[in-house]
């Protein structure tokens, strides 16, 4: 028997493809509601279909707080834990058994593993936390975009991780992301001191070339006296030094970066920055370095700010090159094997190992 009653809730528009995905992989719940916001498809009508509750609503102007709230706002009283997910998203078998093992009648949230990206055979790649699972009463949706579950309640916040518990995302990559830098700047707009949309902002601005407004928003951000999470303040560091290098000044950019490296020192990204902007000058000492000291790096932070070029062959491509300019042959031999045997089926990797193997057994006489 079940000892917790659970519902999964969810807004959609136009996700008539996902639909059966989805309900096939919520059907663990006792119950399923979504809120539908204007589809044209036949979404809602699959979803009564194979048995969620659906409502439809008209939310002018568009933000996602809002629509989370309404509807969550559908969820009975008398539901113990609240499970939110998106349609493009896949819990994995056996999520709910994981859930109700750990939870407690004190708990207020659960956190669990999320699948951001895959490998080419499928497997997990990018992974990080994720915290979308709350009891019934005291939380509430904030901010228009990129939003979060803020807790109100009377009660201590209480967060329990769920072992083993794994929602894998498989995102719409057609639709288009045009909203989020308005919201944004909305967001900001209403949330001054908030941090967190300061960050999102000045990211959204690097995505869109708008580099001068991504460096100044950015700099405002790193200034701010509760942006003190240091991987965060190395990714604000990080775009500034790109946003100054697309602008040009790549003087500014180094020093950016630099200042990135003593900011969090432990990750990977900031070196491999580093490492790419070397090679655009040719400095060759100067990507060695970088490379070498970023591979001593050997585990990851479980961060969303994570880059994947940062773990997979770029590093041993960048060391193969600027150990051969240096006329280390040998050294950049290892380099380049281990990068084709991340990325067997690239062309470049495998004509740039023939090529270093000629001169490492040049060196070797």
């Amino acid at each position: 028997m079940n000892k917790y009653k659970i519902c999964v809730y969810a807004i959609c528009k136009n996700e008539e493809q996902f639909v059966d995905r989805w309900m096939d992989a919520v059907n663990e719940a006792d119950m399923v509601i979504v809120t539908d916001t204007g589809s044209t498809d036949s979404t809602v009508e699959k979803l009564r279909a194979r048995g969620a509750i659906v409502s439809t609503e008209k939310i002018q102007p568009w933000r996602f707080d809002v629509a989370r709230n309404i509807a969550m706002n559908h969820i009975p009283e008398d539901v113990d834990i609240c499970v939110s997910s998106d349609l493009d998203e896949v819990f994995e078998t056996g999520w709910r058994q994981k859930l109700e093992a750990v939870w407690e009648p004190n708990c207020t949230r659960a956190r669990y593993l999320f699948t951001w990206s895959y490998h080419e055979d499928g497997t997990p790649n990018k992974q990080f936390p994720m915290e979308k699972i709350h009891c019934r009463k005291g939380f509430s949706w904030v901010h228009p975009v990129h939003e979060i579950l803020e807790y109100n309640g009377t009660d201590k916040d209480n967060t329990v991780w769920v072992p083993g518990m794994v929602l894998n995302h498989y995102p719409d990559l057609s639709k288009s992301r045009s909203q989020y830098l308005p919201l944004l700047k909305l967001s900001v707009q209403e949330n001054p001191d908030d941090d967190r949309s300061m960050f999102w902002l000045g990211r959204e601005y690097m995505y869109y070339e708008k580099y001068d407004e991504s460096i100044s928003t950015l700099k405002r951000y790193l200034n701010m006296p509760t942006a003190t999470w240091n991987e965060e303040r190395c990714a604000a560091m990080r775009f500034i030094a790109k946003g100054y290098e697309k602008k040009g000044d790549l003087h500014k950019s180094r020093m950016w970066l630099y200042k990135a490296i003593a900011e969090c020192p432990h990750v990977r990204e900031p070196y491999l920055n580093m490492a790419q902007l070397g090679y655009l000058e040719n400095d060759w000492p100067l990507v060695k370095l970088m490379t070498s000291e970023a591979l001593k790096i050997n585990t990851k932070t479980g961060s969303y700010l994570l880059e994947l070029k940062s773990w997979d062959y770029t590093l041993y491509d960048l060391a193969a090159i600027s150990n051969y300019r240096l006329g280390l042959y040998l050294k950049s031999y290892e380099y380049a094997k281990k990068a084709c045997e991340m990325a067997p089926d690239d062309e470049r990797l495998k004509n740039n190992l023939y090529l270093i193997s000629l001169k490492a057994k040049e060196a070797l006489g």
